[in-house]
This record gives structure tokens, sequence and C-alpha cells, in this order.
């Protein structure tokens, strides 16, 4: 072993916005796959402009948001297409966002209620300003033209006239 030995250094510093506590900037980056597995379909839904929820194949219930097995009795579902327009059962405007998000900040997030549905779908209202969003809205799906197969595929607006009621 030599006791000399040093390890090659740069010039490079780090850019510290904090001493008490340190708090350091550091990139990060990575690369991963991911499967969505039994959820698949619900996404590849979404490429076709279809909203897939999921039906109990016992008790018959429907749940907006997709599921392998029911919450109310435990038994499997089946893959069942939603309707494409709904009603604002609730909202709320985020004015912070994630880094995906930053360009639409502020954007609404809406629950949508739909005919025949259990539960509740969570998406992003788009083209409704403020004042005029309202619980009762009646809105509906639009798709994104080119699919990612991510939630964000789908968003909703306010349909025709529905505004103004």
């Amino acid at each position: 072993m030599d006791p000399n030995a040093k390890l090659p250094e740069t010039q490079e510093g780090t850019v510290l916005f904090n001493l008490d506590p340190i708090i350091l900037k550091h990139h990060w980056e990575v690369d991963y796959l991911h499967s969505y597995a039994q959820d698949s379909p619900f996404f590849a839904g979404l490429s076709e402009k279809k909203l897939l929820g999921s039906k109990c194949t016992a008790c018959s219930c429907v749940y907006a948001t997709p599921r392998a097995h029911c919450m109310e009795c435990g038994s499997p579902t089946e893959w069942h297409e939603l309707p494409p327009e709904g009603r604002i059962h609730t909202f709320t405007t985020c004015f912070f966002g994630g880094e995906a998000f930053l360009a639409e900040t502020p954007f609404t997030l809406i629950l949508v209620e739909f005919e025949g549905a259990d539960t509740l779908f969570l998406s992003r209202l788009a083209g409704v300003p403020e004042e005029e969003i309202r619980i009762g809205l009646p809105v509906r799906a639009r798709f994104l033209r080119n699919s990612k197969f991510k939630p964000t595929d789908v968003y909703f607006v306010a349909m025709d006239g529905a505004q103004n009621d």
C-alpha cells in the first residue's frame, strides 16, 4: 500500500444552496423499464380513445379507476368501458406541480362521476376559466392524439354550452 497515494481531482466545484443543513444540487438521471402488468388494457384503451374501468363479476360494482378485485366483495373484476361523458364531483386548482406540469401551472384537477359507475376518476380539466368551474359541470373526455401510454393521455373539457348553464 502506498501511503502517499492520491485520487485525481478536478477544478469542478459543488453548488451549495445552504450550510445548515447542507443542501447541494446533484444531477441524477436513469432510464428504466416499467410494466403496467394487469393494468395494461387501461393504457391500451387510452391509446384507442376509450376509458376502461372494471366491473365486479359477482356484485356488479363498477370502478372508474380499474382494479383486479372488487373492494366490496373481493371477487375478480372484468374490463368495463366507461362513457366518455360525466360530471365534476369536486375539483381543485393546483398552483404547484411536478416538472411534467410546470408549463400548465396553474391547472385544475377534477374527480369525474360517470353514470353507472360507483367510484370517481381523477383527471385534469382543460379550457374552462376558473370562475366557471363548478360541481356538477358536464364534462367530456378528450385524448392526446399521440398516446404516451400514461394516465395524462386523457383529460376533460366542458361539454358544449355547459359552462353557461
